[in-house]
């Protein structure tokens, strides 16, 4: 049928939720048998996210062939499974990079370089692009090598494309513009929805429904018409209210849907699909709409979401006091209790207050601790201090990334008796460097982009806890995001210590995993699980972890 294109655009106020909607409207077509891919253009000038702060932008969420992208790419792979790649996340910066280059290089043959066409027609080509290539059928062969990305591809029926920022931003400007052309260019190929905000003004006692009219306003003065509106609220919309929406701004009834607030992000999609979200839009397109999909594995996720009673508290030791900085392990947590019949309670615990006198009134009643990751001295001791008091104390813990790293360094200096062992990162000049910097990264001298990125193989030990995890597998591929290591000098004082080396790079010889076999459940690894961890699908390690949180509690 030729691939359609879907473009989500957002109006009156930012954070409405873009991502899951898109994310929503992936799974509805996914479910009714299409081949689906969603992607993210961000306004900013950063060429990706990976040098931002956490706090300006939430996680940093990295794909298997190794792109450093906005967070929202956690959200389309959770919902739908897909993989998505460098391809799925675009940003200002990487537009007017690759056209400025191509300047440099003589391409434009002496022609002035504009916004209008140059960076509009970048812009559009982007857009396109999944649509016209296709993707790679099996992700795992692409991984960090650009020859076997345009290997064993298949044609896409659908490319959803999210805009960032809100309607009426000066930086949206080229992208309005892209989509403006290109809905003329593709016809009834391409659906404009339009997420909006109706507030309800308490004083009042009224839903306002203004702010919507004059964001679609706008958005037709820039010569887009939306064909579905999506409208985010607090309350319950009547069908007057709808109605009225749908008068004033020249869109279907039937293509006038509300996104309330909901229990779990995850009933967006039901809730979406209810409403006649995915029908509208086949509608819209020309594509007859025929039977609604039962979504069987999806509801009955969600029933043992609804039926989950006994909650299991556990801990998440970093130095980011903002919910979207461990999104996805927050979400991968929340997973795996849920396929454990219970709801997990997180607490966040800044490693920056923790002490060795007050660290058992900070874990005191967490059934399981996360050590999290993340750059930087700030917070370090901290999270070396309750890396050890969960040690002692036999609480299960999971280390990721510089969580693992922490757990390393606290068992070098208080079971190998290193008082001094530190990771390079933190001190160069450390004489036990039990966390040095990877051998390929000392001349490293930019920082975006240059880190060991994306999925890599790793051999499980045999009868070790992790392969126990991972069904008996004892070959796995991980996505990573780091510059500094195990040292496997001291490997062997580790091992006879009793914390085993369990999973390793068979290239590189990197130590991926730590644990120590003697706990109820003490695991690091170099890796991120958390990316890998879907609605469908839970990550093997958050499903062990969490049974051991769960199985500690009914022991105590």
């Amino acid at each position: 049928m030729g691939t359609k294109y879907i473009f989500v655009t957002g109006g009156v106020v930012s954070s409405l939720g873009k991502g899951i909607i898109s994310a929503s409207i992936g799974k509805l077509l996914q479910a009714r048998g299409y081949k689906v891919t969603i992607q993210k253009f961000d306004p900013y000038i950063n060429i990706d996210p990976g040098t931002l702060n956490p706090y300006e932008h939430g996680e940093c969420y990295v794909t298997e062939d190794g792109m450093e992208t906005d967070l929202d790419l956690g959200h389309y792979e959770r919902f739908t499974g897909i993989h998505t790649t460098c391809h799925n996340s675009i940003t200002t910066g990487r537009i007017y990079k690759t056209v400025i280059d191509r300047e440099r290089h003589g391409d434009y043959l002496g022609k002035t370089i504009q916004v209008v066409p140059h960076i509009t027609d970048e812009i559009k080509r982007r857009m396109l692009r999944l649509g016209e290539e296709g993707i790679a059928k099996d992700t795992k062969r692409m991984v960090n090598s650009e020859k076997y990305v345009a290997a064993d591809e298949e044609d896409l029926d659908f490319v959803i494309t999210e805009v960032g920022g809100t309607i009426g931003d000066i930086e949206s400007a080229p992208f309005m513009e892209a989509i403006r052309q290109l809905r003329w260019q593709l016809g009834k190929d391409a659906v404009c929805v339009h997420l909006t905000y109706v507030p309800y003004l308490k004083a009042a006692g009224e839903l306002k429904t203004k702010p919507t009219q004059h964001s679609v306003k706008e958005l037709q003065g820039m010569g887009i018409q939306p064909d579905i509106l999506v409208l985010r609220t607090e309350r319950h919309l009547d069908n007057a209210l709808r109605m009225k929406v749908a008068s004033f701004c020249n869109v279907d009834l039937e293509c006038v849907v509300q996104s309330e607030d909901m229990p779990s992000i995850y009933e967006v999609p039901v809730n979406m699909q209810r409403q006649g979200l995915d029908a509208a839009i086949l509608r819209k397109i020309g594509i007859p709409v025929g039977e609604t999909p039962a979504m069987k594995p999806w509801h009955d996720f969600l029933d043992k979401q609804r039926n989950a009673s006994s909650e299991v508290h556990i801990g998440l030791v970093g130095k980011y006091d903002l919910q979207d900085a461990y999104k996805s392990i927050r979400e991968s947590l929340n997973l795996a209790s849920i396929y454990n019949d219970v709801k997990a309670k997180i607490h966040f615990i800044n490693s920056e207050e923790i002490t060795h006198e007050n660290v058992a009134e900070k874990l005191h009643g967490m059934a399981g601790v996360v050590i999290c990751p993340g750059f930087g001295r700030r917070g370090i001791e901290g999270k070396i201090v309750a890396a050890e008091y969960t040690r002692t104390n036999d609480i299960p813990t999971f280390g990721i990334c510089l969580g693992m790293q922490m757990m390393v360094i606290e068992f070098a200096r208080n079971v190998l008796g290193y008082k001094d062992a530190n990771s390079a990162e933190m001190d160069e000049k450390t004489a036990h460097n039990v966390i040095d910097i990877m051998e390929e990264q000392k001349s490293v001298t930019q920082m975006g982009g240059t880190m060991r990125l994306g999925a890599y193989e790793c051999e499980l030990v045999k009868g070790s806890r992790v392969m126990e995890a991972y069904g008996r597998e004892s070959h796995i591929q991980e996505r990573h995001r780091h510059r500094y290591e195990f040292n496997n000098r001291y490997l062997q004082e580790f091992e006879s210590a009793g914390m085993k080396c369990v999973g390793i790079n068979p290239e590189a010889h990197l130590v991926e995993i730590v644990e120590i076999p003697e706990k109820k459940w003490y695991i690091g690894t170099q890796f991120h699980p958390e990316y890998s961890s879907t609605v469908l699908h839970p990550h093997p390690l958050f499903m062990s972890f969490t049974k051991a949180c769960i199985n500690g509690t009914t022991e105590a």
